[in-house]
């Protein structure tokens, strides 16, 4: 009996060892303990978090506000309310032109671009500016006048229903220019130009410079002048450091000349760096000095060239770019 007893309380007090140790207690216990762990790790960073800043509320004086208030009232006052509504203005006038521009059915602005490139067609390659935007006015015109009976009726000339010659009508009438924009039609306008002659009266003109030395009185020279005459010296191969060099040579050659030979008494010097201009096949360069004789010379060309001239030699320019000279010797 006794032994029984004995081994009965020692089973008993292992089953209560191994109830106290099962695995939920421990689960339970581990869970604690990182939770334990978890908040002093919190702790320990809350702690060094630093302290937020104190927000220190300005005071301000009542001068310090009087000038605020007086700036604000500044402000207001100086605002361009007159500017502003007018701004308002047109943007709701642009906006009514837009929406009206994007009433005008593709098909409408595609026949009346047809119609409009076929008006300016008729004037051929050589209308200028004015005819043709007097061509576009006056198609304008018709058509709007077409426009307008056929609004009121149920056909036109023009094939169109009462709606699209409505729109049209309005397009013709309020959006002429906006049209034209959206079909792609753009005709230079023209500048008027008018020279205004600001010199004083009786004030001298002012003298063209010659570069080089001053020209001896008997070479007589003439500015934008080209001499005719038999050529003494080929000036395609005779060049002149300036135009009193050119003059000198023709003196000299004249001066020196041999029994029988042409005496120079005409000389034609090319002053441009560009060059001068000649209706004959070569190109005259800069410098380039022509030694004449004339029993009784004659001016090929002066100042400028005609416009009849020009017209059969598109090359020519406007002014007369030789210098030339009839010598006294």
């Amino acid at each position: 009996m006794a032994r029984g007893i004995a081994r009965a309380a020692s089973f008993g007090g292992r089953a209560t060892a191994a109830g106290w140790f099962s695995y939920r207690r421990i689960t339970v216990a581990v869970c604690l303990a990182n939770l334990v762990a978890a908040l002093l790790v919190l702790r320990s960073l809350t702690s060094f978090a630093p302290a937020p800043k104190r927000v220190e509320v300005v005071q301000y004086t009542e001068e310090q506000i009087r000038r605020v208030e007086e700036s604000i009232r500044i402000r207001r006052e100086a605002e361009p309310v007159e500017l502003v509504q007018a701004v308002k203005k047109l943007r709701k006038v642009f906006a009514r032109e837009e929406k009206r521009r994007k009433e005008l059915p593709l098909e409408l602005k595609l026949r009346v671009s047809y119609e409009l490139v076929g008006r300016l067609n008729g004037l051929g390659d050589n209308g200028s500016a004015i005819q043709q935007r007097e061509a576009l006015e006056s198609w304008r015109v018709e058509t709007l006048k077409e426009a307008k009976s056929a609004s009121t009726q149920n056909s036109s000339n023009l094939g169109l229903s009462s709606e699209e010659a409505r729109l049209l009508k309005r397009a013709l009438e309020f959006n002429w220019h906006a049209l034209l924009e959206d079909i792609g039609l753009w005709i230079s306008p023209e500048i008027p130009h008018t020279e205004h002659d600001d010199k004083p009266e009786n004030e001298p003109e002012e003298e063209e410079i010659i570069a080089g030395p001053p020209l001896h009185p008997q070479c007589n020279t003439e500015l934008h002048a080209d001499y005719g005459g038999a050529a003494v010296r080929w000036g395609l191969t005779h060049h002149k450091e300036s135009a009193a060099d050119c003059c000198q040579a023709c003196l000299d050659q004249a001066r020196n000349a041999k029994l029988g030979e042409l005496k120079c008494n005409i000389w034609v010097y090319c002053p441009s760096e560009f060059g001068c201009y000649s209706p004959d096949k070569y190109e005259h360069k800069h410098q380039e000095c022509w030694l004449k004789q004339a029993d009784q010379p004659k001016l090929n060309f002066k100042d400028k060239y005609s416009e009849s001239y020009r017209d059969s030699h598109p090359r020519a320019p406007v002014v007369v770019p030789w210098m030339s000279g009839v010598t006294s010797a």
